[in-house]
Parts: structure tokens; C-alpha cells; sequence
């Protein structure tokens, strides 16, 4: 007898009217509001514009789901292609089967269009998004929870997950490994751990993303061996731990060659977004180029304060060099008159001293 166990839900949908409300989309829902919100904060602090994140996301997440949904119908084309296969089953992503390889591969192709539109390096956008990725992933896998699907092997241990039986579609009841659970706190540590290195090594060019990958991928290995779905196998293992293998090693092998080539991280992550307030790039050259203005200005005006007082600048050099050249006559008509009274002192009253011309 279980002394404990995970219940699964008993439904996976609430019918809101017509409108059918399914705990597997608001899990996915849910996951990529967390991860924008916490990309966008994060990349804030590297420097980029509020709600940049969640404008290149517009562009990434259809990708990705879209990418998701095709890996999961080509490495699982039976229920769709098979025999007594239905190809429209293929179009039913709330059923489940999203493959986050693809997912992730064409959400990049997404986010790269999004950036070359903002003129933004992909590698700085992806690092900033790296652990929202990996907690929105601890929430979407809650949507397999709903779904009682990718479970483990069977298990007695007390936080084992209760599966119902489904004649309908082979599902067998009893108690087995809650895999989501195990993927779910995997990818919890997996974002603490890319952000505590980030801010540790302050990773860029794409390392903390390279690093949430290959982290993501170690522990998808060992949880994708204890699955029991259905799955192509190859030399003995699922298709998914090959998969995850072979990520892990080209992730490794970005982060060892990334760091020689361009260590440290970006300067710059959004050109011109520090010029918002003012402070930033932008708004530093417009005050360089004013002040760079005014001290062209004082250059101009030091001659003439020395020579002209208060007035100084090149016109009143050239006024008092216009007046000067006029004062010589002036002065010597001043000296006659100055002389003429005297003169006229020194004769008697009524000489007639005085000339009518």
C-alpha cells in the first residue's frame, strides 16, 4: 500500500462556456511570461531599453513553438504519419508534445530576426534571456503534469507520481517517477546556477546562454534515460539522450572557444538605449559636442577681453580700430578749440576778436 504519493489531476481542461481553459497551455503560458519578465530585467541591467526583451520575444516564441511542435511530430511521426495515423492530430499542440530541441533551435532564428530589426548581437540577447529560459521551462513542465504524460518507471517512493488508467490510449494506472517533477528542479537549479556565474565571471558573448544549455542538457540526459514513453532508440538509448549528448558537447565546446576569442563582456549590449535619460552614450556626445561649442566660443572672444573690455569679439576690435583712425583729427580740433578762449582773453574787449567767414 502507498503511504504517499503526487496526485494527478483528474481533468486537464475547465470548460469556461465554450471556451475550453487547458492547464497545459497556461502552463507554457505562464513560463514565458516569467521568462520575459525575468530576461528583461536582466537585460536592464546590461545596459539594454525596458521591453526590449519582450519585443524580439513577439518574434521567438511563435518560432519556438512552432520549432517545438516539429520536433516532436518528426522524432514521433507514428501518431500522425503512421499507420492508422491521423495527420490533423499533428495541429493539437494543447494535447501536448512540444520538443524544447526545437524549440529552442527555431526560437533562436525567431529572437535573431528580432534583434537584426533593433540592431541588437543575438549572443548578448540570449545570455540575458538564459534563465528566464530555464524557469520558464520549470513551469511548462507542469503542463505534462496535467496531461498525466512523460512519466518515469514505476516507483514506491513516497513523492511517486499517481497515474490513472486510460484503456483508450494504453495508459496503465499506478504510481511511477514524476519526471516533470525531476526536470522541473533541475531547471530551477540550472537558472540559479547560470545567474550566480554570470554575475561571478560576468559571462557574455553568448557564454551564459552556452552554459544554461549545457547545464539543461547534463541533467535532461539522466531524466530522459528513466522515461517509459514511446521513443526511437538508437544504440540502446532514447533519441533524446543522443540528443542532449550531443548539445552538451557543442555547448562545452562554445564556452572554451567563446572565452579565448572574446573574453570578458560587452560594453555595449543596445546602442544608444543609455541616451533615454538623458545620461547614456547619446545624450554624453550631445553634451561633449556643446561643450567642445561653447570652449570654441570662449577661444574666439579671449583676444578682444584683453584689448576692448566687456564688449570684446572681432567687431568691436574693428570698431575701436575705426574710432581710433577718426580720433586724430577730433583731437586736434579739441586742442584749438581749448587754445582759442585763451587767445581771445589776452586781447582787449571789443578788438573784435571774433572771425565771420
Amino acid at each position: 500500500m502507498d503511504l504517499a504519493f503526487i496526485p494527478s489531476p483528474s481533468v486537464g481542461v475547465v470548460h469556461l462556456g465554450p471556451i475550453p481553459l487547458r492547464g497545459y497551455a497556461f502552463c507554457i503560458i505562464i513560463g514565458v511570461f516569467v521568462g520575459v519578465w525575468l530576461g528583461n530585467k536582466r537585460w536592464v541591467q546590461r545596459g539594454g531599453r525596458s521591453g526590449t526583451v519582450a519585443d524580439i520575444a513577439v518574434w521567438a516564441v511563435p518560432f519556438g513553438l512552432v520549432g517545438g511542435r516539429l520536433y516532436h511530430v518528426i522524432t514521433t511521426y507514428e501518431p500522425y504519419f503512421g499507420p492508422n495515423g491521423h495527420p490533423l492530430d499533428a495541429f493539437k499542440v494543447w494535447e501536448g508534445g512540444l520538443g524544447i530541441w526545437g524549440a529552442v533551435a527555431l526560437g533562436a532564428v525567431g529572437a535573431w530576426i528580432g534583434c537584426r530589426r533593433r540592431g541588437i548581437p543575438l549572443p548578448a540577447y540570449a545570455d540575458a534571456l538564459a534563465p528566464g529560459l530555464a524557469l520558464g521551462q520549470a513551469i511548462g513542465r507542469w503542463g505534462n503534469w496535467f496531461n498525466q504524460e512523460l512519466y518515469g518507471r514505476p516507483t514506491d517512493v513516497p513523492w511517486a507520481l499517481k497515474i490513472s488508467s486510460d484503456p483508450a490510449i494504453g495508459r496503465v494506472g499506478g504510481t511511477y517517477h514524476p519526471t516533470f517533477l525531476y526536470e522541473c528542479l533541475w531547471c530551477i537549479g540550472v537558472a540559479a546556477l547560470v545567474i550566480w556565474a554570470d554575475k561571478r565571471f560576468r559571462l557574455g558573448h553568448g557564454r551564459a546562454f552556452a552554459l544554461y544549455v549545457a547545464a539543461y542538457c547534463a541533467g535532461r540526459a539522466w531524466i530522459e534515460y528513466m522515461r517509459v514513453d514511446e521513443a526511437h532508440h538508437i544504440l540502446g538509448l532514447r533519441l533524446n539522450v543522443w540528443t542532449a549528448l550531443i548539445v552538451f558537447v557543442l555547448a562545452v565546446a562554445y564556452l572554451v572557444i567563446s572565452a579565448k576569442k572574446a573574453p570578458g563582456r560587452e560594453a555595449v549590449v543596445e546602442p544608444g538605449a543609455e541616451g533615454e535619460d538623458g545620461e547614456g552614450a547619446e545624450g554624453t556626445e550631445g553634451a561633449e559636442s556643446a561643450e567642445s561649442a561653447d570652449e570654441a566660443k570662449v577661444s574666439v572672444e579671449k583676444p578682444s577681453t584683453t584689448g576692448s573690455g566687456d564688449d570684446g569679439g572681432t567687431e568691436s576690435d574693428a570698431d575701436g580700430a575705426a574710432e581710433s583712425a577718426k580720433g586724430e583729427p577730433g583731437e586736434e580740433k579739441a586742442e584749438d578749440a581749448a587754445d582759442a578762449p585763451a587767445a581771445d582773453a589776452s586781447k582787449p574787449a571789443g578788438s573784435g576778436s571774433t572771425k565771420k567767414t
